[in-house]
């Protein structure tokens, strides 16, 4: 797994895998215990990872709607 997408904000990490779901892209988001944990004040990122087959094609979509990726 690779990861692709590195935020605290949940309605970019939301609109992410939406979009790389309607494109058959699997993903998985980590660190949700973690701000989870910390009481909803979003100080810890959450992090999205996919396959790193489809790193490529994921790193496309996300530039494609205009999300910064960061990397």
């Amino acid at each position: 797994m690779k990861e692709l997408l590195r935020s605290t904000d949940p309605t970019i990490m939301a609109f992410a895998q939406a979009l790389l779901q309607g494109e058959d892209i699997d993903c998985f988001q980590m660190d949700v215990n973690m701000s989870i944990l910390e009481g909803g004040i979003g100080i810890f990122p959450r992090r999205l990872m996919v396959r790193t087959d489809d790193h490529e094609d994921a790193v496309r979509v996300m530039r494609d709607n205009e999300i910064p990726l960061g990397l």
